[in-house]
C-alpha cells in the first residue's frame, strides 16, 4: 500500500505515533481477520475486498476535496498508466497474501514483509541507479544469503515471499511515482481492478457458488466489513506519517511482520524449520543493520 509523504523533520510523538503503530497494529491483525472468513476461497475474499473497498473509499471521496483529485486524476494519462500495472500488482499482491494466510503458510506473508524494504532498496539500484552504502550493501547481502540458505540447505523455494516481497516493492516504486493521495490512488486501483474482481466472483458464483451472502449475520457482517478493514490502517497511517520522522516509521513497519511471525507460530501451530529459523535470524540482522543506518541519516534519501 502506498504511503503519503512522510517529513523527515517531523516531531515524535503525540497522536502521529499513536496513529502510526494503530495502523501497523491493525495491519498485523490481518490474518486473524482472514482466518476468521477463510470458508471462503482466496479468489472470492479478494473479489468482495477490492468491492467493499472501493465503496468505502468512495464513501470518503467529500473528505478534503478529495473528489477533485480523483478527477484531476482520471484525466491524466500518464498518472493512469502507472496506476494501471500498479492495481494488478496490488490485486496480486492481495490474493497471494490472503492465499497464504488462509493456506497456513503465514509465515511465508511474514518473511516476505520483513523483506519488502530491502527488496525495495535493492529496486532502487535496479530501475533508478540509486547507490548503495556499504552497510546497505551487507544487509542486501544478507537477504540473498537467507534466500540461498532456504533453497541449498532446505531445498525450499519462499514463492510466496518472494512474491509477496517482489510485487509489493515494484508496486510501491511506481506509486512513488505517481503523483496521487494516498486514498485517491487506491480508490483508482480498486476501480480499475473492479471489471477484474466482479469476472472472478461471477466464475467462483458459477463453478462452486459463492460464500456471501452466506445467510450467517456474523460471517456476512465480517465480510461487509472489508472495506473498512482494508481503508482504516490507511487513513490512520495517513495521518500518521505526515506527523513523524522518516525513521520512525520505518521502525514502525516492522511491527505487522512481527505479529504475523507471532501468529503463524504460536496461534497457528506452522512449524518453524531450523532452516527457516536461520533465514528469519539473517533477514532480521539485515534489517537491523539497514535501520541503524537509517537512523544516522537523518536527511530523506
Amino acid at each position: 500500500m502506498a504511503a503519503p509523504p512522510v517529513s523527515a523533520a517531523a516531531p515524535l510523538g503525540g497522536h502521529g505515533l499513536t496513529a502510526g503503530i494503530a495502523a501497523y497494529l491493525l495491519w498485523g491483525l490481518f490474518p486473524l481477520y482472514f482466518r476468521l472468513i477463510d470458508e471462503l476461497s482466496p479468489l472470492e475474499i479478494v473479489g468482495w475486498r477490492i468491492v467493499f473497498s472501493a465503496a468505502t473509499l468512495t464513501l470518503l471521496l467529500p473528505i478534503g476535496g478529495q473528489a477533485r483529485e480523483l478527477l484531476a486524476a482520471l484525466r491524466d494519462p500518464r498518472l493512469m498508466r502507472l496506476l494501471l500495472p500498479a492495481a494488478l500488482l496490488l490485486f496480486g499482491n492481495w490474493f497471494a497474501y490472503v492465499l497464504a494466510v488462509t493456506g497456513g503458510n503465514a509465515l511465508d506473508a511474514s518473511l516476505g514483509y520483513f523483506m519488502c524494504p530491502l527488496v525495495m532498496v535493492a529496486l532502487g539500484v535496479v530501475a533508478l541507479g540509486e547507490r548503495l552504502n556499504g552497510v546497505q550493501t551487507v544487509a542486501v547481502a544478507l537477504v540473498v544469503l537467507a534466500i540461498a540458505l532456504l533453497v541449498g540447505a532446505a531445498g525450499v523455494v519462499p514463492k510466496i515471499a518472494l512474491f509477496l516481497a517482489v510485487s509489493f516493492g515494484i508496486y510501491g516504486l511506481l506509486r512513488k511515482r505517481a503523483a496521487v493521495g494516498a486514498v485517491v490512488g487506491l480508490l483508482i486501483e480498486c476501480l480499475l481492478t473492479l471489471p477484474l474482481a466482479l469476472a472472478l466472483l461471477l466464475w467462483v458464483a458459477l463453478r462452486d457458488g459463492l460464500g456471501f451472502p452466506s445467510g450467517r449475520s456474523g460471517l456476512d457482517l465480517l465480510v461487509l466489513a472489508s472495506g473498512a478493514v482494508t481503508v482504516a490502517p490507511l487513513v490512520l497511517f495517513g495521518y500518521g506519517a505526515r506527523r513523524l520522522r522518516l525513521s520512525t516509521v520505518g521502525l514502525l513497519q516492522y511491527i505487522a511482520p512481527s505479529m504475523i511471525f507471532i501468529e503463524a507460530v504460536w496461534l497457528f501451530g506452522e512449524a518453524l524449520s531450523l532452516w527457516r529459523l536461520v533465514a528469519f535470524a539473517l533477514i532480521w540482522a539485515a534489517l537491523a543493520l539497514y535501520t541503524l543506518d537509517g537512523l544516522r541519516r537523518p536527511a530523506m534519501r
